[in-house]
C-alpha cells in the first residue's frame, strides 16, 4: 500500500513538473516553484528525485511517454513500410499528435548545461531514430524504398522534421503546418524513392 502511494506520488510530481517547465521552461523553473506547485515540501520533491537535473530529466521521460507507447505499438503493428512510414512521420512530426515540442526544443537547449537531460534527450531521440531506421531497412530489403545509405537518410529525415519543428513552434507565422507536413513528404519520398503522394 506504501509503496503504491510512492508511485502515485511520484507520477502526480512528474505530471506538476512537467506542467511548470512547460509554462516556465527549463532554465527558469526552480525546484521550488514545482514543490509549491504540487503542494509538497522541497524535501519531499528531493525524496523521489535526488538532484533537479534528474527531476527535469524524468519530467522530460514522462511528458513523452504518450508518444514513445504510441511509437511502441507502431514497431509492433503490420503492415507496408510505406503505410509504416506515414504513421510514423504524423506521429512524430509538429503537425502529427506529439505534443511535447516546445518541451523538447527547450531541453535540447539546456542539454548544453546539463548532463542528466542530455543522457535523456539522446536517448529519446536515439529510439525515434531507431524507428524510422527499421521501416527504412524493411522496405530497401522489401524493395518498397530505394536507398543507398538508409542511416545518412534517416537521420537526414529527421534532421529536418526536428529543424521544422523548431520554425513552426518558435518562429509560428514563418510556416503553416500544411506547408510543413507538404516539405516532409516532399524529402521523405526523395529519400526513399517513392512517390510523395505515397505519404499523404
Amino acid at each position: 500500500m506504501t509503496r503504491g502511494f510512492g508511485r502515485l506520488r511520484r507520477e502526480d510530481l512528474l505530471k506538476t513538473a512537467c506542467e511548470v517547465i512547460a509554462a516556465q521552461g527549463f532554465g527558469h523553473t526552480r525546484t521550488l516553484d514545482i514543490a509549491r506547485a504540487a503542494g509538497v515540501s522541497q524535501a519531499l520533491l528531493f525524496y523521489h528525485f535526488e538532484t533537479k537535473d534528474q527531476l527535469f530529466a524524468q519530467a522530460l521521460v514522462y511528458a513523452a511517454r504518450r508518444d514513445l507507447d504510441s511509437l511502441a505499438k507502431l514497431d509492433r503493428a503490420g503492415g507496408t513500410p510505406v503505410e509504416r512510414l506515414r504513421h510514423l512521420l504524423r506521429l512524430y512530426s509538429p503537425t502529427g499528435s506529439a505534443r511535447t515540442w516546445r518541451m523538447w526544443i527547450d531541453a535540447w537547449a539546456e542539454s548544453m548545461r546539463s548532463a542528466d537531460l542530455e543522457e535523456t534527450s539522446r536517448r529519446l531521440d536515439l529510439r525515434w531514430k531507431e524507428s524510422l531506421r527499421a521501416i527504412v531497412d524493411e522496405g530497401v530489403a522489401s524493395g518498397a524504398f530505394a536507398c543507398a545509405d538508409p542511416d545518412a537518410a534517416t537521420w537526414r529525415i529527421l534532421s529536418l522534421v526536428d529543424g521544422l519543428a523548431v520554425q513552426v513552434s518558435v518562429h509560428r507565422r514563418v510556416l503553416s503546418r500544411h506547408r510543413v507536413a507538404e516539405l516532409i513528404r516532399t524529402a521523405t519520398a526523395a529519400e526513399l524513392g517513392i512517390r510523395e503522394e505515397d505519404l499523404s
